[in-house]
């Protein structure tokens, strides 16, 4: 399967250099092109790219803010920062980006994240697994409140909250809550011991965790029992995680 790229890019020959190295690499399906931050938006919610090449400078809308954006509809996507200027670098990392890239760059450097992004997606090494942590709690429930009223919830049953095309997304072992109620006021209502802000855009429950591995340049993907979601961790909150497991 491949995966789809977007390029979000003001220059014209930029855009022709970074499409010219995504059809270099099997793997990648370039579907669209952008000159302004507006317009890369209107690209993610018609095609859901999950790469987007992003410059910062760009007009209408500076690539940094377009990467938060974007993170609030699906902050699974592959955002590689390529710029002129490295001052963005920490923005950058406050976002999770997966690289930033700064101009100009031989191609190699190109090649060399996708085919990263490649390996990535297709990791099933043993070696990468962590022990399951088991933790044992009772019957709390949450009250989910969303358009068809109100839900309660059994705590335990939840497996992971994301933020998902601007809402908040409670997926459990066996349904999902839609709801518009903000990550930090359901993590403010959920029991501590049981459930981590692995992300800002991820709470999950660390009964579920099965697996942990490498991501990019500063996260790591959480595998989780019972569903085929998996959410982002911070190698901040991964050292953190670390502390509180002793791994």
């Amino acid at each position: 399967m491949e995966l789809k790229v977007l390029i979000g890019d003001d220059e014209e020959g930029m855009r022709m250099v970074l499409k010219k190295a995504i059809e270099k690499i099997d793997g990648f399906k370039l579907v669209g092109e952008a000159a302004d931050g507006e317009a890369v938006l209107s690209f993610v919610e018609e095609k859901h790219p999950e790469i987007i090449f992003l410059d910062v400078e760009m007009p209408k809308l500076n690539g940094v803010e377009c990467a938060k954006r974007i993170m609030d509809i699906n902050p699974r996507t592959i955002i590689i920062f390529v710029t002129a200027h490295d001052a963005y670098m920490s923005d950058a990392f406050q976002l999770y980006a997966f690289d930033y890239i700064v101009k100009p760059f031989k191609l190699d450097r190109i090649y060399q994240t996708l085919n990263r992004i490649k390996t990535l997606n297709d990791v099933q090494s043993e070696e990468n697994m962590y022990k399951i942590i088991r933790h044992e709690k009772g019957l709390d429930k949450i009250l989910i409140r969303n358009k068809d009223g109100i839900s309660f919830v059994d705590m335990k049953d939840i497996v992971i909250i994301q933020r998902e095309d601007r809402n908040t997304v409670i997926y459990t072992v066996d349904n999902s809550y839609i709801t518009s109620e903000g990550m930090s006021e359901l993590e403010e209502r959920l029991d501590k011991s049981l459930f981590f802000r692995s992300h800002k855009s991820y709470i999950i429950n660390l009964s579920m965790i099965s697996k942990i591995y490498p991501y990019g340049r500063w996260t790591y993907i959480v595998k989780l029992k019972n569903t085929d979601k998996d959410a982002l961790i911070t190698h901040e909150r991964y050292e953190m995680l670390k502390k509180m497991f002793s791994f």
